[in-house]
């Protein structure tokens, strides 16, 4: 995944037409287009090679199974051209690993610490033991919280040179800038970019706000 901008459009949209459109939109300005299950849902799989031809599509599909179920969920999307999926890590190594096995040459994210206020009860607590497990696994890197960049400090000690995603800016209150100096490699910026008038505009400010960063 090239680091331009350091952006990444969460692309919440429900609506494909919409979706592809904003895609194209900003497709000059963002490094990468992650999809959630909203999309992917509404849209079908096939919207993941669709966006493919736009841009590196992450999917974020949170896995959290066994490994045998892992694998076929990664080697699902991948074979429809996802260059990276996200995974949940407490499932634990075996998981972990077939993921990472199950990719091939796509990128695997783990998830070490929920960006809302409740991945603070459970995740929070264990993100450091977590990346310390995705480093000995071969993830590509971690996704860590922008709404609390103290927490994205905490994982780049353990993560060394391994990619950083920080997921919150925007409407959940979190900051690019912030997360970027705490050591993220990539901000995750969603509702203030595809739901906002002028999607172009919306997302060169927040490529803006870090391009003296990177």
């Amino acid at each position: 995944m090239k680091r331009d901008t350091g952006l990444i459009l969460a692309l919440d949209e429900t609506d494909a037409v919409k979706a592809i459109e904003v895609a194209e939109a900003v497709s000059g300005i963002v490094d990468a287009i992650k999809i959630n299950w909203p999309l992917i849902i509404s849209a079908g799989p096939e919207v993941i090679t669709t966006l493919s031809r736009i841009s590196d599509v992450i999917c974020d599909l949170k896995v959290a199974d066994i490994p045998n179920t892992v694998r076929l969920i990664v080697e699902g999307a991948v074979s429809r051209k996802a260059s990276g999926v996200i995974v949940h890590a407490f499932t634990g190594e075996d998981s972990l690993r077939e993921a990472v096995s199950a990719a091939g040459n796509a990128e695997i994210f783990a998830v070490t610490e929920m960006s809302h206020p409740g991945g603070m009860t459970f995740t929070a607590p264990h993100a450091e033991e977590m990346a310390e497990m995705g480093v000995r696994c071969g993830v590509a890197g971690f996704i860590a919280p922008a709404t609390r960049p103290d927490r994205i400090r905490a994982i780049r000690s353990v993560a060394g040179d391994l990619k950083i995603l920080s997921p919150g800016v925007g409407a959940q209150g979190g900051s690019a800038s912030s997360a970027i100096s705490a050591g993220a490699d990539y901000v995750i910026v969603g509702r203030a970019v595809y739901g906002a008038g002028d999607p172009v505009s919306a997302a060169s400010s927040v490529a803006d706000e870090i391009k003296f960063l990177l």
